[in-house]
């Protein structure tokens, strides 16, 4: 109960210790679409072979401001060649304040990611179609279950015991 009133005087005397975390604003950062085989690829019958890639990368940009980068690379390629490559780094800036250190990385790894993503998503599709390709929709990504096995391989391999010598 003392915590609950604590909190309760806080605010009432105009303190902010809540934690807050909001999304600012949201960009591509960086795009490229290449159809290295136009015209040609147009007459292409073999359905292409769709290699995804993604990667996520977090930086703290000013005191309560972060950047969440999504970079997603997708190659198309059939027996004939590429068919078409699209490169796109998307971004969000997230505001951060009274947020404990030890929630912010989970936060900026996997729930930053998943608000970006339809959007992100969306991008690439119209780059893709926009590229004389059927649109390119990218299946939804489960990004808390990627940081969760990402952090239990990290803790598998800290806890991992040294060779013999």
């Amino acid at each position: 109960m003392a915590d609950q009133a604590d909190t309760y005087d806080a605010m009432a005397n105009g303190a902010d210790t809540m934690p807050q975390i909001g999304l600012i604003t949201q960009y591509v950062k960086d795009m490229s679409f290449e159809n290295p085989n136009a015209p040609a690829v147009f007459q292409w019958q073999a359905q292409p072979n769709i290699d995804v890639q993604f990667n996520i990368g977090a930086d703290q940009v000013a005191e309560d401001v972060h950047e969440v980068a999504l970079k997603i690379d997708v190659k198309a390629v059939t027996e004939n060649g590429t068919a078409f490559a699209v490169e796109l780094v998307y971004a969000g800036l997230f505001g951060v304040r009274n947020v404990p250190e030890d929630q912010i990385q989970p936060f900026m790894l996997a729930e930053a990611p998943r608000l970006i993503f339809p959007f992100a998503r969306r991008v690439l599709a119209d780059a893709v179609r926009d590229g004389g390709f059927p649109p390119l929709l990218l299946d939804p990504i489960d990004f808390n279950a990627l940081y969760v096995q990402q952090a239990q391989a990290r803790a598998q391999i800290n806890e991992a015991p040294a060779g013999n010598a």
